[in-house]
């Protein structure tokens, strides 16, 4: 048998025993009234116990078995409070029951529907403010202040709008002006960042994953995260740093999620359910950040959820559907759609620019496995060096940033409205200089200085103490990449019109199209940078309506896939998680570790012995170690596996005992876990052993108030059938009980004996130990070097600018 889940005859969930209710349950055995164990149990006990540390892991298993207690308790205590049905009490007690379950049965849609209420409503804000605050930098509005330049400017050219005023009649005001803005909105949101909610910082979607995999970040999630992130995210965009609100609009959707499900009893205490709840959110916050419901609900399941169920996705779709319906009727855009743009092409693909598409595809994959690699190597100079000058690092990359971008036409629009720009078809209405044949010279020159330039600032930018995503960054230099291939493609076409390779043009008329290929190439490096692709195929459709372009974009986010999975280690969410160090076992790699389990498993453990410790013994052992759970065993010779607790539960049981005791308890109160011959693992070795004392008899006592306790019974508290593999068993079968199952603990036995135990962080240091071992330190003491070295050169710029600055004051 290669592992044994919960469920034997003797099961139990931290000793809140399973089997009881229905063993002596009326309605199975007559009118027989017995003793029942689960009398004793109050929910209290329950939710108590359940309070997970800060840091530590979810046991899922646990937890499941834990609220199906809780919920048969409860609907036990109902049907003997209001009567089992409704001939048998008064009507209105059967009234009452039936509403109270319904209402249960209820919450979650009624949850949903406010969440979504209120996600619409921060997304149609946040669209507003972030473009009234992007717009504000260049100029104001003479007929209203609060209006941004697209609504000041309706119905007018956009370069003969009267009402749209720069700052002043000099450039290089205008400039300042600009610069002070950018300076002024970074320096805002590091600070409130910093001071207010560290984990408001960055995108937020790889933390998401971990917590959804069961992974306990508290305030993470919070209310204070919640506020900063969604009021700093807009300021953030408009200061001009090369990031993106998508990502933190996922963090922002999730925070709501979690804020609003513990307002009710449901998901206040039980974390399975809440699960479901913040899957939901991710496909709500990328659903109002795209404006692509159903990208939403693929994405959750594609890159955040770790184990796919069907009931989570129709709860993704609702909650997408109302947040985007909430959306659509801000019409923040005030052009009756949920997305900022939209792209009609009036000309469709052909068969040879199949070659073409496949460039894309290899510059997608290529251009993500590049980003990751130097965000990383960006993040880890970050995390040693910049640590205590958060609000510093973002001042100094949005002056760096207006420094830089200003005097790029593609660089100084919005990343969002550069795209709208490269996207257009050229035709003789539209008469901007990426249409222009005649500078087509200087349109690329400017597009491959664009792109050098922001592909260098989202890499040192992306990661910085703000709220960051890297979404819409991404596919901005894929949609530079893409229209710089669709110039000169349409370039050689022109010049060989004749060619059989172009045949199939039509004589007179356009042939090629670069904004497609700004399109497609936006889509492959956001599949190259995420490793998502069918999420991107849809979101690009639904942002753009280029519904007759699916073929082609399926192509390139193919081609990228490919090169992601050969050469590359994952998106950059996976790979943040690993450089984090987040206990997360992804699902989604292979591994071929030909390693037994004893090979990665802990073998120095701290037991429990089942019988005769003192409670002082028990106490030394948790403030000594900060371990979570701990393997029973009958004796510390024999080390016969009986279970394990939790510390949780361990450190509850004794802190109730004394709250509910006059007297204080002795050090030297006897403790009891499990008798000797009461589970199977122990049977195998003691099956004649007729006169072992059950653990019941052995902790027999008065537990009066005011007498003195001589002993404390934590049998109840036990999970006596953890799951359990063998030594000789294949880690890799370990992982999929881990991604699976999701378990806190794997504890490893042979003939019922104790020999190990495998927790995710076990799992993940052999993985890192096999798979990055070998390249890794070669490769850390270059980067240290080079870090070290760039570190010192930043220090002495510094030190020459004070310098320089001082002498100037003084000459004044």
């Amino acid at each position: 048998m290669s592992y044994r889940p919960p469920g034997d005859d003797n099961s139990s969930v931290s000793g809140l025993s399973l089997t009881s209710i229905d063993e002596h349950d009326p309605r199975r055995n007559g009118s027989r009234r017995m003793s029942r164990p689960t009398d004793d149990i109050d929910l209290k006990d329950i939710d108590e116990i359940r309070r997970y540390e800060d840091f530590t892991t979810i046991d899922w298993v646990e937890d499941t078995a834990r609220e199906n207690l809780k919920r048969r308790l409860k609907i036990k205590k109902l049907r003997q409070r209001h009567g089992f049905s409704w001939p048998s009490r008064r009507r209105d007690s059967w009234l009452r029951l039936v509403s109270k379950e319904s209402f249960s049965a209820a919450q979650a849609w009624i949850v949903l529907t406010i969440i979504g209420l209120v996600l619409g409503s921060i997304a149609g804000s946040i669209n507003i403010i972030t473009e009234w605050l992007a717009d504000i930098k260049t100029g104001h509005c003479t007929v209203g202040f609060y209006l941004n330049r697209e609504f000041c400017c309706a119905g007018q050219m956009e370069h003969h709008c009267a009402e749209w005023q720069p700052w002043g009649s000099w450039g290089i005001f205008n400039f300042l002006v600009y610069m002070f803005f950018s300076i002024f909105f970074a320096f805002t949101a590091a600070y409130l960042v910093k001071f207010y909610a560290p984990y408001a910082a960055g995108s937020g979607i790889s933390e998401i994953k971990c917590i959804i995999a069961g992974f306990v970040m508290k305030d993470f999630l919070g209310f204070r995260t919640l506020a900063i992130k969604s009021l700093m995210l807009p300021v953030t965009i408009a200061s001009g740093l090369s990031v993106g609100k998508e990502g933190p609009s996922v963090h922002y959707a999730v925070c709501v999620g979690n804020t609003i499900g513990k307002m009710f009893s449901k998901y206040r205490s039980n974390n399975s359910k809440m699960r479901e709840i913040l899957c939901a959110c991710t496909a709500a916050g990328v659903a109002v950040a795209f404006g692509s419901p159903m990208g939403g609900v693929l994405f959750s399941i594609e890159e955040v959820s770790s184990t796919f169920q069907l009931k989570t996705m129709w709860r993704s779709y609702f909650c997408a559907l109302v947040s985007t319906a909430v959306l659509a009727s801000i019409n923040p855009f005030r052009s009756g759609q949920i997305v900022l743009f939209s792209v009609n092409y009036d000309y469709d693909w052909h068969f040879f620019e199949f070659i073409f598409f496949i460039i894309l595809g290899l510059f997608g994959g290529a251009f993500g496995i590049f980003l990751i690699k130097w965000n990383l190597r960006a993040q880890g100079f970050r995390k040693k060096y910049l640590g205590n000058f958060a609000v510093q690092e973002a001042v100094t990359l949005a002056t760096l940033t207006a420094m830089i971008c200003y005097f790029n036409i593609f660089l100084r629009l919005d990343m969002t409205e550069s795209m709208q720009t490269l996207f257009k078809e050229c035709d003789g209405h539209w008469g901007h200089v990426v249409c222009d044949s005649s500078r087509r010279p200087f349109v690329v020159f400017s597009l491959i200085v664009a792109i050098i330039i922001r592909t260098f600032l989202v890499i040192i930018s992306y990661g910085c103490k703000v709220p960051a995503g890297i979404f819409v960054p991404s596919m901005a230099i894929g949609a530079i990449f893409g229209r710089i291939v669709g110039i000169l493609v349409q370039a050689l076409q022109e010049a060989y019109p004749h060619s059989r390779f172009f045949s199939s043009c039509p004589p007179d008329g356009t042939c090629i199209t670069p904004g497609t290929y700004a399109f497609l190439g936006s889509a492959a490096a956001l599949s190259g940078v995420l490793h998502i692709t069918v999420t991107v195929v849809v979101i690009m459709y639904e942002l753009t309506g280029a519904l007759n372009y699916i073929i082609p974009t399926m192509i390139v986010v193919g081609v990228t896939k490919a090169v992601g999975d050969r050469w590359g280690k994952g998106g950059i969410t996976d790979q943040a998680i690993w450089f984090n160090g987040f206990p997360f076992i992804d699902t989604k790699e292979e591994h071929n570790f030909n390693a037994p389990v004893r090979k990665a498993m802990a073998k120095n453990l701290v037991t429990l012995k089942a019988q005769g410790m003192e409670l002082h013994e028990i106490e030394e052992i948790l403030s000594r170690t900060d371990h979570q759970s701990y393997p029973i065993v009958n004796n510390f010779k024999d080390k016969l596996l009986l279970g394990y607790i939790g510390r949780s539960e361990l450190k509850y049981a004794i802190q109730s005992k004394r709250d509910r005791r006059n007297t204080p308890l002795l050090p030297t109160v006897k403790c009891y876990f499990a008798g000797i011959s009461t589970t199977p693992f122990a049977q195998r070795r003691h099956t004649h052993s007729a006169s072992t004392v059950s653990s019941t008899a052995a902790i027999s006592n008065h537990d009066d108030e005011d007498s003195e306790l001589t002993s404390i019974d934590f049998e109840k508290f036990v999970n006596k059938s953890p799951i359990t593999v063998r030594p000789m068993m294949p880690l890799e079968t370990v992982m999929d009980v881990f991604s699976q199952l999701g378990p806190k603990v794997v504890l490893v036995d042979y003939k019922g004996k104790l020999c190990g135990l495998m927790t995710r962080k076990d799992i993940l240091r052999y993985q890192f130990k096999v798979e990055h071992i070998a390249s890794f330190p070669s490769y850390k003491t270059a980067a240290e070097e080079m870090d070290k070295k760039i570190w010192e050169l930043m220090q002495n710029v510094v030190s020459y600018a004070i310098g320089l600055l001082s002498r100037l004051t003084r000459r004044r």
